[in-house]
């Protein structure tokens, strides 16, 4: 017998083999809601007791038509799509999967610091097109002693600290929320954010997309960097303007930068002005991916939805004000 209904929004994946190996366990029917016209999708939800979500916004407008649900579980770190007032007021709880993929970004920041260090994919390029000479690589410089701000230190930030330690590089870090302990443990230095653009060598932010955080980085930031300075983007696009960012490229008002993520624009057309720059690397919204990534991004984040409709508290609520107004 059916005892619950849980909806997922939207999905990337092959099956749902492993959200139902799950959820089969307390008896619930999975609903896929995947590709459904507005008012199709209303109707879908509207008998919901939990919902599974990975980039479908969900606003207060949809919430209002969920009487039932008791948990909206993000398949992610980021809840920015949630509107996380909202399901606090309702008495709706949000969950996301807070260690996921802290090794796969963390790696591809890595991987994008010594690709602009070094000049990788510039020299490859040019093999490539008949160019033996490392001499159109000029100038580069030795890592050891260069300085990485990091805007933001939590988990992902803090991996890509202990990674980037080993090169020999001092680390900078602007985070407001973190406190003193925590970016000692790390040897790192905190500072204003000021002091980071005008300091760094490398900047690599790992911040979420908050009203805070949007375009953070804009022309006027750009030009408070180094000239030979580089960006890094692995966490959420709208946090970089994107045309003070090809402003800040084509201008050479900053040597480079590598991205992962970018403001509104997925996918980039092929004659995007950004896809132009010789000094930018660009990956399509890949830092978070490997196979084992995957797997337990989806199981933890369905389990946190097991656990709610057992009574349970789930491990990583995002809005804990709503245990006073909790759905029974």
């Amino acid at each position: 017998m059916i005892k619950y209904k849980v909806v997922i929004t939207d999905y990337e994946f092959d099956s749902l083999d492993i959200e139902k190996e799950e959820l089969d366990r307390i008896n619930v029917e999975l609903v896929s809601a995947k590709g459904k016209t507005e008012e199709e999708f209303i109707a879908t939800i509207n008998d919901a007791d939990g919902i599974l979500n990975m980039y479908y916004p969900i606003s207060r407008r949809l919430m209002e038509h969920m009487p039932r649900c008791k948990i909206i579980a993000r398949y992610g770190v980021g809840v920015d799509n949630i509107d996380i007032s909202a399901a606090t007021e309702l008495g709706i709880m949000v969950t996301n999967v807070p260690r996921y993929c802290i090794n796969e970004v963390s790696d591809h920041t890595l991987a994008f610091l010594l690709c602009l260090a070094r000049k990788i994919d510039f020299l490859n390029l040019s093999v490539h097109s008949g160019i033996w000479d490392f001499k159109i690589s000029q100038p580069i410089y030795r890592l050891q002693g260069k300085v990485l701000g990091l805007v933001g230190f939590g988990k992902i930030g803090q991996e890509v600290c202990k990674k980037a330690s080993v090169f020999g590089l001092k680390i900078l870090v602007y985070d407001p929320y973190i406190d003193d302990e925590t970016i000692k443990r790390y040897q790192c230095e905190r500072v204003p954010f000021d002091f980071l653009l005008t300091h760094s060598d490398f900047i690599s932010i790992h911040c979420p997309l908050t009203e805070e955080t949007k375009r953070m980085l804009s022309y006027k930031e750009f030009e408070r960097m180094k000239r030979h300075a580089f960006l890094i983007n692995t966490s959420r696009g709208g946090i970089v303007d994107n045309e003070a960012l090809y402003k800040a490229l084509e201008e050479k008002t900053i040597a480079g930068a590598a991205i992962d993520v970018i403001e509104n624009v997925p996918p980039l057309s092929s004659d995007h002005p950004l896809l132009k720059l010789d000094n930018l690397l660009i990956t399509p919204h890949s830092a978070w991916y490997s196979e084992e990534s995957i797997v337990e991004l989806r199981r933890t984040a369905v389990q946190e939805v097991v656990r709610v409709l057992n009574g349970q508290d789930p491990l990583s609520l995002v809005n804990p004000k709503v245990k006073e107004k909790r759905r029974k």
